[in-house]
């Protein structure tokens, strides 16, 4: 098979879908991989490193798109990339789909095999592909929000973790799966005051357990948010509904009644966003003010750590992808359900329930599909 390592090109993404070892395991496979040139640049892995393990260089993005059987990246194409798109590519990346029903059109336009990281799980149901991501997101949350109380930066001027006579900064986060749960670490790690909601009653009786009660916890309703986010001096938004859209639980209502110079961070802006007043933002401009609040809404937030974002990624994603190079997508998706739950598009088919609710589209099941 031959694998094509586009140069990323979204605002500031300055991860890399594979890494120098890991063109050296597929080439040993007997793979061709076409590398864009400094497409690992800003990940610390130079062209000299990609062609000494084995790949061939190439200078221009439409080659490695255009020669290639398969796609590895890391997000989700942008329209200058959707031109590349044609029947029988393989498209391994991060995809996102629900909030984007253009970038849906297309790749089913065009019969491509999607398959999302975001949505592929492992024998135990876990999200494996997400999750060292989610782990990377979580901890910056807390490191962005500490960096935007400042107040040369429009926040209330808060000392996330306070300092002897005077009290910390109270942290709210929604969500205890693994964006919530490393955003808790950080911030106790900090020594804010840190309150985590979630709907489930057992996650979190594991929470307390693990934090061992430093944790305040709350069951998720109305109520709570709101009266949680009236208090918080920054609020992490840290919900999943895998592939779906995330639920609003943040109501502009609430946001105006937070304290002025308050802080949100929404991480789960990649599925839409848990915060009615959130909307995606990039790294060249990351934050905006809504009723004195500042938010921050980067759709790519590890893009920010790109050597430790790239090496986590990779670690997880590689097994797959050699899988499906040495075995044929097909094949492997039928031999593998937690990579059949991954297939978001195939052969202009849309396979994945999570978007298909999210955009009001019918859907087949995946197993169907590739029938």
């Amino acid at each position: 098979m031959i694998v094509g390592v586009p140069k990323e090109i979204k605002d500031n993404e300055a991860r890399v879908g594979v890494t120098p070892a890991g063109v050296k395991a597929l080439t040993e496979a007997g793979h061709t991989v076409l590398v864009e040139t400094q497409a690992g640049a800003q990940s610390g892995f130079l062209d000299e490193e990609y062609q000494h393990a084995g790949a061939e260089v190439v200078g221009d993005a439409g080659y490695a798109w255009g020669k290639a059987d398969m796609v590895v990246k890391v997000k989700e194409p942008i329209e200058p990339e959707y031109r590349y798109f044609r029947e029988g590519l393989v498209l391994f990346t991060y995809l996102h789909l629900a909030p984007l029903p253009d970038l849906t059109n297309k790749l089913l336009e065009a019969k491509v095999a999607g398959i999302a990281y975001e949505t592929v799980r492992d024998g135990r149901g876990n999200l494996p592909l997400l999750m060292p991501m989610s782990e990377v997101a979580g901890r910056m949350s807390v490191q962005v929000g500490a960096s935007y109380l400042e107040k040369e930066r429009g926040g209330r001027g808060i000392l996330l973790g306070g300092v002897p006579g005077v009290p910390p900064a109270h942290v709210a986060i929604l969500g205890g799966g693994v964006v919530g749960s490393n955003a808790a670490r950080t911030a106790l790690g900090f020594g804010a005051k840190t309150t985590l909601i979630d709907v489930n009653l057992n996650r979190l009786r594991e929470l307390d357990d693990i934090f061992g009660g430093r944790l305040y916890t709350l069951a998720s309703n109305s109520y709570n948010i709101a009266q949680v986010t009236r208090e918080a001096d920054l609020v992490i938004g840290a919900v999943l509904i895998p592939g779906a859209t995330a639920p609003k639980l943040v109501t502009r209502a609430m946001v105006s009644d937070m304290k002025k110079g308050a802080v949100i961070v929404d991480v789960a802006i990649d599925q839409g966003g848990c915060v009615e007043t959130a909307r995606p933002t990039s790294h060249s401009n990351p934050s905006f003010v809504v009723d004195g609040v500042v938010h921050y809404c980067v759709t790519n937030m590890p893009g920010a750590v790109p050597h430790t974002s790239t090496l986590a990624l990779t670690n997880s994603t590689f097994p797959y992808l050699l899988r499906i190079a040495n075995l044929g997508p097909r094949q492997a998706i039928e031999q593998d359900p937690g990579l059949a739950e991954g297939l978001n598009t195939w052969h202009g088919k849309l396979t994945h329930r999570g978007v298909a609710e999210s955009q009001h589209r019918e859907w087949t099941p995946a197993a169907k599909a590739i029938a």
